[in-house]
């Protein structure tokens, strides 16, 4: 779904030192520099990226497709495609991803539970034989 060319833009931000209290609803893209108390949600209907700074503290839970982390969270992450945590990334909380990439000196405090990706189911495999 997503490729380093097709990102969603980032639209919005929360600048270094704007604390918000409450829910946080964006669409596409958003970057957090400062501090929310509420969860952060993408809206559904389009692809959406989320990035949380090395100077980034959210209290509450996360939703969005592409999840980036190098801040403190403090509840659970919800990352439908790929979540990737960068080296500064602290969570405490579940987090629920598709796909994951950690980097060293990340840490998750709460369970691990990849989303399961639903398989389509084949037909088995015949073997020809050599008699008709």
């Amino acid at each position: 779904m997503f490729s380093r060319k097709k990102q969603p833009p980032i639209k919005s931000l929360v600048a270094q030192g704007t604390r918000i209290l409450g829910d946080v609803h964006f669409a596409e893209g958003m970057r957090i520099d400062g501090e929310v108390v509420g969860d952060i949600r993408a809206g559904s209907d389009q692809p959406s990226i989320l990035v949380i700074s090395e100077s980034a503290r959210v209290e509450g839970a996360i939703h969005a497709d592409h999840v980036i982390i190098n801040g403190e969270i403090l509840g659970p992450v919800h990352a439908a495609e790929l979540l990737e945590l960068q080296p500064k990334a602290r969570i405490t909380g579940n987090v629920h991803y598709k796909a994951l990439e950690m980097h060293q000196g990340a840490t998750i405090a709460g369970q691990m539970c990849p989303i399961a990706v639903l398989v389509e189911e084949k037909p088995p495999l015949q073997l020809a034989s050599n008699n008709p």
